[in-house]
């Protein structure tokens, strides 16, 4: 976030919880720690300092570099964790009518998060910069998972039937 502008701590929690908090939630804790450990490494530095020891970061050269490799070159990381559908892989340990009513409850969820993702959409000021496209593609993507584990959930209940 701070590739596209500066801010501070508070700045970047608030763009954090509008723009990411459906798929990478962060408390304010994590995010200042983060912040200390950038620092140090010499990927961002203190910009301005203000009242109350408010601080403003920016990104460095060294931490711009650092991005672009993580986002083009760096692999990922391992195979996904999904601890629902570890759930899922148990559930003929109880009876079908409980195992149905997981997986109906999997799919209201999946109902109720494209419905905020929907609600939400109507409320962002979308512009023509970099985090608007980059933003829109992410919620569209959430979006898109939502639906998908809804009708997978009404799937998985009619299997168990």
């Amino acid at each position: 976030m701070l590739a596209d502008e500066p801010g501070s701590g508070y700045d970047l929690l608030k763009r954090f919880e509008r723009a990411m908090a459906d798929v990478w939630p962060a408390t304010q804790s994590q995010l200042y720690g983060e912040l200390g450990k950038l620092q140090a490494a010499g990927m961002i530095r203190v910009l301005a300092e203000g009242p109350r020891g408010r601080k403003e970061y920016e990104i460095t050269e060294a931490g711009l570099e650092e991005l672009r490799h993580w986002l083009i070159e760096a692999d990922p990381g391992g195979p996904p964790r999904s601890a629902g559908l570890l759930r899922v892989y148990f559930l003929g340990s109880v009876a079908p009518e409980q195992a149905r009513g997981y997986l109906a409850a999997m799919g209201e969820s999946g109902q109720e998060r494209e419905r905020r993702l929907e609600e939400l959409e109507t409320t962002i000021d979308w512009g023509e910069d970099n985090q608007s496209l980059y933003g829109r593609l992410v919620l569209e993507w959430g979006k898109r998972f939502s639906v998908m584990q809804r009708e997978w959930a009404e799937w998985a209940v009619k299997q168990v039937e």
